[in-house]
């Protein structure tokens, strides 16, 4: 339970949220809803979660996108969300927040048991949150304002802040806040620490078997604290990164569920006449995703504000959104997706598609042609070396070379594709898909806040952009309570931002779940298929 002013503050926050995913209508959501049925006990789920092999299946130390479709089933969070974005309860039974905003009490469930028969208490909370705030990319910024977990007793726990953090509550779902066993972890690296790699949570599901290169198998918890559920026995993973490949597995019923944009957009339309199939586009307000061309300013080429603009101006957003996601997807201007709808700015300045502004912008920039009409050159690496990431890849090389800049476009894999970008810095763009998340403060301050660049930690500010000004906004709107100023503090980072230009924001894909049509309760929330999964059942 809240307090009535934070049920006030929590309510504000709430309005924010608009959840819409699809592209243009393009994508009407199909209610996955079956609560008026009986569920039925047993069945296996394939799943793809596309070619991107994760690094680590708990996401303490790490935001590997894909593992957010399986780390929850394993490893929980104290809170899920419904599709207000209101907190139910998970490993947290209920919760107070003091009128000041500075005190969150928390009452643990009880009788909750690690995989390895373990107790889970309070001690447990404590050193996960302490942990993600000192090594999560994003925890560094979600829990800045912690300054103490104290433990009450086994089954209490209370988070004091030196000052108010009004998206704290909607941080600690299972994906994003995991809970992890403190008897695995304490006293070892934790981003290098093994059970990330065999996980021992408290979820519905355990986990059995990682082959890699091919799946991941988790099976039914016997012990797990809902009685009755889960419903299924097994859920196999498979990473199936080819859109044909993928398209053609779910037609051929060797997976059931396919998740985010794995399929090719060109299946999309034949998929949804096929009555097999059901298509979900809620469930993605947890995580909002865009796709960002990120500059490294560290290069003395791409550091000249000059050839950022003259590269911005060479790009043609709505040939990628027509050409290459088939409509599938919004032209951005700048860091917020339109689907965080509460913080989306839409008086942003463009950047025009102009070749002629380009064209002059690098002359001005003392970067003319030479003999052979080249200007310099630049390397592009697609965080996938598949599908949409490719063929936009493709287009901004071949765009860059109407104007003088030759690209080399590299790919790698996407462990490969991380180290390259945040540990050996050796990239000049990178095209990379990045989650907006549920708010600002979490999902976006950690790209630009200069304070975020960290070599080796992945999904920061890689562009290692660094502007007092933009600093200072971000961390004023981290801690202001009052919803109209903390949308001001964000309309003025945008509009800094997009000055600055330290990243091209280029689209907001649209996103979906597609399943088999008996596949039931799959996306019961915001966090979509990313839920702990123990609801989910197989219609017979």
């Amino acid at each position: 339970m809240t307090s009535s002013k934070s049920s006030r503050v929590l309510a504000l926050s709430r309005r924010r949220f608009l959840f819409s995913t699809a592209a243009v209508g393009l994508l009407a959501a199909v209610p996955s809803l079956s609560l008026a049925a009986t569920p039925t006990l047993g069945g296996v789920l394939t799943v793809n979660i596309g070619g991107a092999e994760p690094p680590v299946l708990v996401l303490i130390a790490h935001t590997a996108g894909s593992v957010v479709y399986i780390t929850g089933k394993v490893t929980e969070g104290l809170l899920t969300y419904d599709f207000d974005f209101k907190p139910q309860p998970l490993l947290a039974t209920s919760w107070e927040i003091s009128p000041d905003g500075l005190s969150y009490k928390f009452k643990l469930r009880e009788g909750v048991k690690w995989h390895d028969g373990q107790d889970f208490t309070a001690d447990d909370v404590a050193f996960s949150i302490n942990t993600l705030k000192a090594v999560h990319p994003r925890g560094r910024a979600t829990f800045a304002n912690v300054s103490a977990v104290n433990v009450i007793d086994p089954h209490q726990v209370e988070l004091v802040l030196a000052k108010p953090a009004p998206y704290l509550l909607s941080a600690l779902a299972a994906s994003e806040s995991p809970i992890v066993p403190k008897h695995l972890y304490d006293g070892t690296d934790v981003p290098t620490n093994p059970w990330s790699l065999k996980p021992i949570g408290t979820g519905p599901f355990v986990f059995k078997e990682w082959e890699r290169g091919s799946y991941i198998l988790l099976e039914k918890n016997p012990n797990y604290w809902d009685p009755g559920k889960p419903y299924l026995d097994q859920v196999i993973f498979k990473f199936i990164g080819d859109p044909a490949a993928a398209t053609a597995s779910l037609e051929a019923g060797e997976t059931q569920l396919v998740t985010g944009g794995t399929l090719a957009v060109s299946d999309i339309k034949r998929l949804q006449a096929d009555p097999r199939f059901e298509f979900e586009s809620r469930g993605f307000g947890y995580v909002n995703s865009i796709v960002r061309a990120e500059f490294n300013l560290d290069n003395p080429i791409l550091a000249k504000p000059e050839v950022r603009q003259a590269i911005a101006h060479a790009i043609d957003k709505s040939f990628i959104v027509n050409t290459i996601f088939l409509g599938y997807a919004k032209a951005l201007n700048g860091p917020v997706s339109p689907d965080l709808s509460a913080f989306f700015d839409p008086s942003l300045p463009t950047y025009d598609f102009d070749p002629k502004k380009a064209e002059d912008l690098l002359d001005a920039a003392g970067y003319k042609r030479g003999a052979d009409g080249t200007r310099f050159e630049l390397r592009i690496d697609p965080t996938q070396p598949d599908g949409v990431y490719l063929q936009t890849a493709q287009y901004i090389a071949q765009a860059l070379d109407k104007i003088g800049i030759k690209v080399t476009l590299k790919t790698e894999d996407f462990g490969a594709f991380v180290k390259k970008v945040y540990t050996d810095r050796d990239f000049d763009i990178a095209l990379e898909g990045m989650s907006n998340l549920f708010d600002p403060t979490v999902g976006i301050q950690r790209l630009y806040w200069s304070k975020n660049f960290k070599i080796g930690v992945p999904f920061s500010n890689g562009s290692h952009y660094n502007s007092p000004a933009t600093d200072k906004l971000l961390e004023e709107a981290a801690v202001e309570p009052d919803a109209a100023k903390r949308l001001n503090l964000f309309n003025q980072f945008q509009q800094q931002v997009v000055a600055d230009l330290p990243a091209i924001d280029v689209v907001a894909p649209a996103s979906f779940t597609v399943t088999e049509k008996h596949v039931r309760d799959h996306t019961v929330g915001v966090e979509g298929f990313g839920n702990n999964g123990a609801q989910v059942w197989i219609q017979t």
